[in-house]
């Protein structure tokens, strides 16, 4: 299939034929746009808020795109501030809230600017809104709402992709993928997310540059991990990854241990986790990384601690012992902060004493402050056939024996009543 040339014609949409509307765009990023105009820039929605709306989603944030230089969008507002250095955008802040404002790109950049691999590494040359729109990744993320007139401009033949369900790159798919390899991960995560199929060119490539990845700074990926896992869609992900194999340039620990599996267990545990995630999400409940990266790293950290235990290590110390091991691999590919790798890791070890279930020890394990997320991971390793699901049944009940909701209620051991000491009796001064 050829690539389809890029339309260098816009289609303007008018505000009559399209179905976004001012109420449903976010306050901050109207006054972001109303600001910029009155200032006398250019000033567009851009990207996947642009996209989200005109499918009837709720846009997680909303992104601007302008013809003002980033000092001159900074002299606009007095909570904003540049960032970057590959990418000079600003971000302006509204409490928790922030827009993003990103002046246009040029078509031109600097070859010194690019890695061998093609990789650009600093792209600041600025440039008019339609090589803005042709330096954008995919067609459908390249639909721009025009404030001034409400009119949605489609320079690249988004809205007929949208419509179709398809994403497709702009360009030559190979380049685009040298140029920043993320591409890739992100063609993944709009497929799983918008249920859409990725165009036969597009898609072609993804396999065999899967390598290029390992050029992408551990921390960046670290965000894109979160962005395929905690967005509610983190099963249908997992198996875009594995299907285009970039799972094992993410977590190749993990990957070799689910491919030279001789039973279900580890992926079923996997899947489950994921599943919960989703499940959790859907229901307004809060999610942290390291419960994630726990069950995605479980299984390598498992057979590392297996070998130091046929070595004569107890359970409890080779649990630990494999954390650290298998952590320090990660990082090399994920970073993963010490924040959430420090509960991570007692996630892991708490396993171990979920086996002592007499005397005063079981009172001990449930004030522990990460007993709740480390009881959920063994109810995932039940469900999974990992451990008998007669121990996680026992945690269950002990839990409603102290008075506390193993679903999720109070997990602070109810106080002992202190018995009152009876009063002496005075002695009589006879």
């Amino acid at each position: 299939m050829q690539e389809k040339p890029p339309i260098t014609t816009p289609v303007i949409i008018s505000r009559a034929e399209h179905g976004i509307s001012r109420a449903n765009i976010s306050e901050s990023a109207l006054k972001v746009l109303y600001r910029l105009k009155k200032s006398g820039y250019q000033s567009h929605l851009v990207g996947g808020g642009v996209r989200d709306l005109l499918l009837g989603r709720e846009p997680k944030d909303f992104d601007v795109a302008t013809d003002a230089t980033p000092e001159q969008v900074k002299a606009c507002f007095g909570n904003a501030r540049i960032i970057g250095r590959r990418f000079r955008l600003v971000h302006v802040r509204f409490g928790r809230e922030i827009i993003e404002v990103a002046t246009f790109r040029s078509m031109q950049f600097q070859q010194s600017e690019q890695s061998n691999e093609g990789m650009v590494l600093r792209d600041n040359e600025f440039g008019s809104i339609e090589e803005d729109a042709l330096r954008r990744d995919f067609t459908v993320n390249a639909l721009y709402y025009n404030i001034s007139d409400f009119s949605v401009i489609d320079y690249s033949g988004g809205m007929a992709d949208l419509e179709a369900g398809l994403l497709r790159l702009l360009g030559d798919p190979e380049t685009r993928y040298r140029e920043d390899p993320v591409r890739m991960l992100r063609a993944a995560r709009f497929a799983a997310k918008l249920g859409f199929n990725i165009e036969a060119a597009t898609e072609e490539p993804i396999s065999r540059l899967g390598h290029l990845l390992a050029e992408v700074p551990s921390a960046r990926l670290y965000e894109e991990v979160l962005k395929l896992f905690i967005s509610g869609y983190a099963v249908s992900a997992f198996e875009k990854l594995r299907h285009y194999d970039l799972f094992s340039r993410l977590f190749p620990q993990t990957e070799e241990a689910l491919s030279h599996e001789d039973h279900e267990f580890p992926l079923t545990l996997v899947l489950k986790g994921l599943e919960n995630t989703d499940r959790r999400l859907a229901q307004g409940k809060p999610v942290t990384p390291a419960f994630l990266f726990a069950v995605l790293l479980w299984e390598p950290l498992r057979l590392v601690a297996e070998e130091l235990q046929a070595g004569g290590m107890p359970f409890y110390q080779a649990l630990q012992e494999a954390g650290g091991l298998v952590i320090g691999r990660q990082i090399q590919r994920v970073a993963i902060p010490r924040r959430f790798s420090t509960p991570m890791r007692e996630i892991w070890t708490l396993q171990a004493r979920f086996h002592n279930t007499k005397g005063k020890r079981p009172l001990r394990l449930l004030a522990h402050p990460r007993f709740r997320a480390a009881y959920d991971f063994l109810l995932l390793r039940a469900e999974s056939g990992e451990v008998d699901p007669e121990l996680a049944s026992w945690w269950t009940r002990f839990q409603e024996e102290q008075g506390l909701d193993p679903s999720g209620g109070s997990h602070k051991p109810a106080a002992r009543r202190r018995r009152r000491r009876k009063p002496r009796k005075k002695r009589s001064s006879a």
